[in-house]
């Protein structure tokens, strides 16, 4: 066979060739574009969808709860939902019914209240602070630690705490509530060391009420004051200042599950 042949033959060959790759790449790009829908598209935002959905806490309680001696005027309530906030990226929606002199018999007619409720039905996250205007006094229970009254005060005290609990759950069943315990502000003073014996027993006993309902967490405070109980106090001598709050703010934190 001569070389000529060879050459046409192979000449021809190469064109079939050319002519099938055109016909198939011309017959899958009509396939595509008829089934453009069909298609799944791959999604590149996958890593970056987060939960938008908020949270509801409502606040509950006495100055504690509002936030009084507080340089900034956030209290812990305040700094726990800007600690909420940077971890979770949710937005946040609070509603403080914190009362200034709370005791706890008014925090239990507070809680029977019809909008009360409905706002405690709506929270994802209830806090509360009760107990120091009971215990304390405004200084009187500095006077009568040692005496039988302080047993009656208590034996009351802890049946409002009861009593609230109950409501709260009534209106809520599932939300975290978060009790906070109480410090000794007067650890300095000559009655200072009997005097944490009485909150110690107190926050004992308040702590197994909680401990009787679902999901209501005891937080103590009593050790982040018993140390250097001047350093984390307002003027009043009474309240927190800016650093106690913030340290009961970040012990509520450290219980939270993100």
């Amino acid at each position: 066979m001569s070389k000529n042949v060879i050459r046409s033959i192979t000449a021809i060959a190469v064109l079939f060739c050319l002519v099938w790759l055109v016909g198939l790449g011309w017959a899958v790009g009509e396939y595509y574009a008829g089934n453009k829908e069909k298609v799944p598209e791959r999604s590149t935002a996958t890593n970056e969808v987060k939960n938008t959905k908020g949270l509801t806490i409502v606040a509950l309680g006495d100055s504690l709860t509002r936030g009084t001696g507080d340089e900034t005027g956030k209290g812990y309530v305040g700094i726990l939902m800007d600690e909420i906030k940077e971890k979770t990226k949710r937005p946040v929606q609070l509603t403080n019914l914190g009362i200034n002199g709370q005791r706890s018999d008014q925090l239990r007619k507070q809680v029977q209240e019809k909008e009360v409720g409905r706002q405690i039905e709506k929270a994802d996250l209830v806090l509360v602070t009760i107990g120091g205007n009971d215990l304390f006094r405004g200084g009187q229970g500095l006077n009568d630690y040692g005496t039988g009254d302080i047993s009656t005060i208590e034996k009351k005290y802890l049946e409002n705490l009861k009593v609230i609990f109950e409501q709260i759950r009534r209106n809520n069943p599932t939300a975290n509530v978060f009790f906070i315990g109480l410090y000794n502000p007067f650890i300095d003073l000559d009655q200072g060391k009997e005097m944490s014996k009485v909150v110690r027993h107190w926050n004992y006993d308040s702590a197994e009420i909680s401990a009787a309902f679902p999901k209501i967490i005891f937080v103590p405070t009593f050790d982040l004051f018993e140390l250097k109980v001047n350093d984390y106090l307002y003027s009043d001598k009474f309240h927190p200042n800016s650093k106690g709050y913030r340290l009961i703010a970040e012990r509520v934190a450290s219980l939270l599950t993100w």
